[in-house]
């Protein structure tokens, strides 16, 4: 069963970046969408990036144009970089396949954008 782990929140004023990794312990090569999954407190969990093998990409209209999703299969990892925060992007990222069921949730990473 592959595991993910995801890494790189933190706390980060309006405006700042962060860049988030979500390492899988097996090989996410055959996976044909990887995508980057939020949740913030009194939310559900919603779908915000995806990235397919082919490199095509797709956002929510809420990240678009700030947020940028990549893989790299050969170390198994998916990226989110995340350029002009706002305070309304503070919640727990996550990663997994898109649709979700084919690897459990991993722990996330909080991600808290606050002056």
């Amino acid at each position: 069963q592959v595991q993910l782990v995801e890494s790189g929140g933190g706390l980060v004023q309006p405006g700042g970046s962060l860049r988030l990794s979500c390492a899988a312990s097996g090989s996410i090569s055959s996976i044909n969408a990887m995508g980057w999954y939020r949740q913030a407190p009194g939310k559900q969990r919603e779908l915000v990036a995806t990235i397919v093998r082919g490199g095509s990409t797709n956002y929510a209209d809420s990240v678009k144009g700030r947020f940028t999703i990549s893989r790299y299969n050969a170390k198994n990892t998916v990226y989110l970089q995340m350029n002009s925060l706002k305070p309304e992007d503070t919640a727990v990222y996550f990663c997994n396949t898109v649709p979700v069921g084919l690897i459990s949730w991993g722990q996330g990473t909080q991600v808290t954008v606050s002056s």
